[in-house]
């Protein structure tokens, strides 16, 4: 099997990019830069800030103004905005209506805000996907197409672990949010898990805080799917696990009827160097774990797919688009059903004479 690639347009449309923050700099603009996706403005309330960065990958336009990035960008731009969630729905009504826009997630900080951020795109007419990369990075890309050769049968467990110790004071942003862990960063697991069994039944979650982290919200989830009789699919991430890095771990593993794969996710260990992804797999019968060609890792790669997913479709060489606000908004309502179970709490242990 060769390794696979993201996909990208034909001729790629100039990207206008909205925000200027730490994953702009390491993965958005890098992977543009990889695929050769032109990017024809910048911009940033910090225009400094938007100048430099602009200087940095060879933008010709930088400003602190979307009003002058908008009658500056080419006809046909495609908007990036990647900013803190919570300003999502100010920024997008200053976009040209019609306009095709990628939006970093995630889709507002609660469900209402996504609703907001829903209709906002509809009433706009705006061709808006949510940026939920990970379905694009090379390994996941990697195990859609050694599963569509039937050799592992049909998958009827998944599961994503992740143990790392997770900096989360490279986001100043998030040292006062209400909501943490999964909003910010298992969000990228259940619309993972979504992309594979479609919408669970239900689900069961608890997300604690950590006591070596008390000033954050909750870093330390579980997440148990509920898609039926017969199968077990869940997520468990702890971001706290300040230990020696052998054990930590962070990987996507799928079990099917004749075989498995595992997918390791290298971006969460020692972030934000991180370690390389990669894919196994093993058939029944075939005496083995076997590792298969991974071109590139979540960070940048993933970011080309998520890119050329939208301008791909605004060009009409896709018929569908993966992650838009239409389906997004139903990974936002996957995660808000987390957030109200672990509200409401466990079972008592019952009575016994």
């Amino acid at each position: 099997m060769q390794g696979v690639s993201a996909p990208v347009p034909a001729i790629a449309k100039p990207i206008v990019m909205i925000g200027s923050g730490g994953i702009v700099h390491d993965a958005h603009l890098p992977a543009y830069r990889k695929a050769q996706f032109p990017v024809a403005a910048l911009v940033d309330v910090n225009q400094d800030k938007a100048i430099a960065l602009a200087g940095e990958f060879a933008i010709p336009f930088a400003t602190d103004s979307i009003a002058a990035a908008v009658s500056y960008a080419p006809a046909g731009s495609i908007f990036d905005v990647a900013v803190p969630a919570k300003v999502i729905s100010s920024i997008l009504p200053q976009l040209p209506d019609g306009a095709a826009v990628l939006i970093q997630k995630p889709m507002g900080e609660t469900l209402a805000e996504a609703v907001e951020i829903l209709r906002i795109c509809r009433a706009k007419r705006l061709t808006a996907a949510i940026n939920f990369q990970l379905r694009w990075s090379p390994n996941m890309l990697a195990a859609r197409a050694l599963h569509a050769t039937g050799v592992i049968g049909e998958v009827h467990d998944m599961e994503v672990a992740v143990s790392v110790h997770m900096p989360w004071a490279l986001w100043s942003f998030l040292n006062t949010a209400p909501r943490l862990e999964i909003l910010y960063h298992s969000i990228h697991y259940v619309d993972l898990i979504r992309s594979w069994f479609g919408n669970p039944l239900g689900v069961y979650a608890r997300t604690v805080k950590s006591p070596r982290t008390p000033a954050l919200a909750a870093t330390k989830s579980v997440i148990i799917f509920d898609y039926g009789e017969g199968k077990r699919v869940f997520l468990t991430a702890n971001h706290s696990h300040d230990f020696d890095p052998k054990m930590q771990r962070s990987y996507v593993q799928w079990e099917g009827m004749t075989g498995a794969m595992r997918a390791q996710m290298g971006v969460n260990l020692n972030y934000p160097e991180g370690k390389p992804d990669n894919l196994h797999y093993i058939v029944a019968g075939s005496g083995g774990w076997c590792e298969a060609p991974v071109s590139g890792n979540w960070f940048p790669d993933a970011f080309i797919g998520s890119m050329g997913s939208l301008q791909r479709y605004v060009q009409g060489e896709d018929g569908t688009l993966p992650t838009s606000v239409e389906d997004a908004i139903d990974t936002m309502r996957t995660v808000e059903a987390a957030y109200i179970s672990s509200k409401r709490g466990s079972i008592s242990l019952p009575e016994i004479e």
